[in-house]
């Protein structure tokens, strides 16, 4: 199977649903003369031209209540955000007008939109662009919420992203946009709503989203050589929440630890480590931890990022306190 970056990941996956529906466009600060800040949407203007590859001016709240407009009247916009960070500028849209309109209108628009764009740190750039609002998106009725981990996945999800009839916000990240992984060459989409399990194992289950999977996935490798397996899951989406398969695994396993590069007050893994006592409580052995960031904004300081943000090493902690070695 071949093997491509992210950011060609994504590409593909807007160039199909662009070529497949006419109604299919892409909208966004520096995404068609500049091919895209992080080159994500490279040789899309000049395939489809200027009026389905729109550069906006750095106003967000305009062109995502743009965006929300042509979605109600029947269009499908990809709304790129330079980074969730953003975002912000526009949440009104976002969470006011795009993930409320199918309920205020009693089902009579539908508002098939996607937000797209790279969320968390992604190094030396500062508290204000270094932040995570996956859970802040989560925690708003009438939004779907996908973060991948791999290229492979983020083909498949954004494509059914596009195609859903309620609004995605669909995160990445701009460390992983040279991340390489292989992707078949002919059309596929991912179910919304699926986690998948990365790595199977029978000591401790791992569950994590979006750049994260990588110190997941890492900390499997080295517990390994210790002779504990653990299980891998990769959520893929955080609004829905794939919680069967996370109980099914802790049912297995009988312990758990959330990686998470979000603050730790109201997260994701909050919300795993509640659903399971209240839905797996007979099964633990051991109460559920979190890794999350620290509870301070990111600073600029490489070293302090290091030590802010979840790491291997503070995850091989947290498998051996709910193993209790």
């Amino acid at each position: 199977m071949r093997v491509i970056q992210f950011r060609e990941a994504l590409r593909e996956a807007m160039s199909e649903e662009m070529r497949r529906d006419k109604n299919v466009f892409l909208m966004g600060e520096e995404v068609a003369e500049y091919n895209g800040a992080y080159k994500v949407s490279q040789g899309m203007l000049d395939e489809f031209g200027p009026d389905r590859v729109y550069d906006t001016p750095i106003a967000e709240l305009g062109f995502a209540g743009l965006g929300v407009g042509a979605a109600m009247n029947g269009l499908r916009p990809i709304i790129e955000f330079m980074t969730f960070n953003f975002s912000l500028v526009a949440i009104d849209q976002v969470v006011n007008s795009a993930a409320k309109m199918y309920s205020m209108s009693g089902g009579a628009y539908n508002v098939p939109i996607v937000f797209r764009g790279p969320t968390g740190n992604a190094g030396q750039l500062g508290a204000t662009h270094s932040s995570n609002f996956e859970n802040w998106f989560a925690n708003t009725p009438g939004l779907k919420v996908v973060v991948p981990s791999n290229p492979y996945d983020a083909k498949g999800l954004l494509k059914a992203s596009i195609r859903d009839n309620d609004p995605v916000i669909f995160m990445e990240s701009e460390l992983m946009y040279s991340d390489k992984g292989e992707v078949p060459e002919g059309e596929y989409l991912l179910p919304i709503g699926v986690a998948d399990i990365k790595r199977k194992g029978k000591d401790v289950t791992i569950v994590s989203f979006g750049k994260m999977m990588k110190v997941a996935l890492e900390a499997a490798e080295e517990l390994a050589k210790e002779g504990v397996e653990a299980e891998v899951i990769d959520l893929r989406t955080v609004r829905p929440i794939d919680y069967a398969a996370v109980v099914e695994s802790v049912k297995k396993t009988n312990r758990c630890v959330v990686v998470e590069e979000a603050n730790p007050l109201a997260a994701i893994s909050s919300e795993i480590a509640y659903h399971l006592q209240r839905n797996a409580f007979d099964y633990l052995d051991a109460p559920v931890i979190r890794v999350n960031s620290m509870d301070v904004p990111l600073s600029y300081a490489p070293t302090y990022i290091d030590v802010t943000i979840p790491n291997v090493k503070r995850t091989l902690e947290a498998v051996k306190q709910v193993m209790y070695k």
